[in-house]
């Protein structure tokens, strides 16, 4: 079995990292290149940037911070938000970003899959997919902008889709479960990766290492992505770490100092 990835999730607003609840009530929680290297420095296999509001300037403005990120830590580092076209795409990847995340512009254009995958490599398009769960209890609806505009696509059946277009790797939040702490969404995630053939990273929910642990060994997700738990030290990588390796799950392995 793959190493389990470990991933920073830092979401930006302007120049501060912030979070919330459920996609809501956003805080300022500090300065995320500061927060990208204490990752970084503590293990984290690899880190997510997402320009939370870059919808209404219609392009990404985390340039400067992915740019300086990239001059000091040497993981994978993922991009996404107001990204609509492919000089969107290469802008990102020109300032030292590995792979670019797309959501909106995706459930519009599903094409923009195939032409980042094609000129990019699919191991650079990923498809971020923020779920929530619908009224019926067993199903999830694929949401934009934050969670606050709706697609009308099937989450399961809009990854399957999203894979055949060309996208290497899905990023999949749960709306309902996010910044709350209270554990994953071990169903969503257990049904997508059923679905698709390529890596899984879920998100949201997080607040102690053995929700961490189920989201891998029930839910089949191949990476868990972190927010709040890491930002507000809830947990610590490396009790993190040791609580997948105890678990019987394979990580990468530190390097000595």
């Amino acid at each position: 079995m793959a190493n389990i990835r470990l991933i920073g999730r830092l979401d930006v607003k302007m120049q501060h990292l912030i979070k919330g609840i459920q996609y809501e009530g956003w805080r300022k929680v500090g300065d995320p290149g500061e927060f990208a290297r204490n990752y970084y420095e503590q293990g984290i296999d690899e880190l997510i940037f997402m320009d939370v509001v870059a919808s209404l300037y219609e392009r990404n403005n985390l340039t400067e911070i992915v740019e300086h990120t990239a001059q000091e830590t040497f993981i994978p580092l993922t991009v996404g938000g107001g990204i609509r076209t492919l000089q969107d795409v290469k802008q990102v990847l020109s300032v030292g970003a590995d792979k670019v995340a797309v959501n909106t512009i995706a459930t519009r254009e599903p094409d923009i899959l195939k032409a980042m995958s094609d000129t990019y490599g699919s191991q650079a398009t990923v498809l971020s997919i923020e779920a929530k769960r619908n009224r019926d209890g067993v199903t999830w609806e694929a949401m934009t902008e934050n969670g606050r505009n709706h697609t009308g696509l099937d989450v399961v059946d809009w990854a399957a889709k999203a894979e055949s277009y060309g996208a290497g790797e899905i990023l999949l939040a749960s709306i309902d479960r996010d910044g709350t702490r209270r554990g994953m969404d071990i169903e969503l995630i257990k049904a997508v990766p059923s679905a698709v053939n390529i890596p899984v990273i879920a998100t949201g929910g997080v607040g102690e290492p053995a929700h961490v642990v189920d989201a891998v060994q029930q839910g089949g997700a191949e990476a868990v992505a972190l927010a709040r738990a890491l930002h507000y030290q809830d947990i610590s990588l490396a009790d993190l770490r040791s609580s997948i390796e105890n678990a019987g799950l394979s990580i990468r392995p530190l390097e000595a100092a």
